[in-house]
């Protein structure tokens, strides 16, 4: 008999772009008896899984929450240990990404990341740029209300140098300054570890996205678990505003 996890979720009903806020490596390493680190490289590894998974499941867009314009104030040896799990995780993942056609976009303000850091993340973007598969987005350095300020004044400097007519500016004006701005917004916005916030993630993205909070930490998330996510999902009215029929 078939896993859960091999029967795929009809596209008409699943959702296409999905966000995960991938919450909970600390708490499940410690209960282990463990540093934070074990928990932040379960994570990682975790992270393959569902991206193999998104091609069978319908999901064309993954976007996961890596790291956040407040968790440099955790401590310096949590925040240097996860900068080289980026690093190490990107080097080994850049040519198997490739051979899945996985396409990788970061977001976030990656000024303040290590220039090594930054150069092999441009490279993994230009060196997965033609594959057509899942689109996995890693939110870097992301902050909801970093990305709308840094948004908003690049469009501020185009109105002064008259590029723009603020009296055009409207609701489809600001998503085109978002470091999102090649994607669609998510419809499905998972959170795990039990914490029901949104941590400042997609704010203007996910205006009407649906949400689904689980008690799950991120190393214990699995493929069948998104799944069965994802058929939830489906049975969802997803009204925009208006009012069913």
């Amino acid at each position: 008999m078939a896993k859960d996890a091999d029967k795929p979720v009809p596209k008409r009903q699943g959702p296409r772009h999905v966000a995960i806020i991938m919450d909970g490596n600390g708490r499940w390493a410690q209960s282990r008896g463990r540093p934070r680190l074990f928990g932040h490289h379960a994570g990682a590894r975790r992270v393959r899984e569902i991206v193999s998974s998104c091609p069978k499941l319908g999901v064309e867009y993954l976007t996961i929450f890596a790291f956040s314009t407040e968790n440099w104030k955790r401590t310096q040896t949590e925040v240097a240990g996860l900068m080289s799990l980026f690093h190490r995780y990107i080097l080994k993942e850049m040519r198997e990404f490739v051979r899945e056609d996985v396409c990788v976009r970061f977001i976030g303000d990656r000024f303040r990341l290590d220039p090594k850091l930054r150069a092999l993340m441009d490279e993994t973007e230009e060196m997965t740029r033609h594959c057509s598969g899942t689109n996995l987005t890693i939110a870097i350095n992301y902050g909801g209300r970093d990305e709308v300020s840094r948004a908003t004044k690049r469009l501020a400097q185009d109105v002064a140098a008259g590029k723009l007519d603020p009296e055009k500016v409207d609701e489809e004006t600001l998503p085109r300054y978002l470091d999102t701005y090649v994607l669609p917004d998510p419809d499905l916005v998972i959170r795990t570890s039990g914490e029901a916030r949104i941590s400042n993630f997609l704010l203007w993205q996910s205006a009407y996205s649906e949400y689904e909070f689980i008690d799950t930490l991120w190393p214990d998330f699995s493929a069948e678990l998104f799944t069965e996510i994802l058929k939830g999902y489906g049975a969802r009215d997803r009204r925009f505003g208006a009012v069913s029929a």
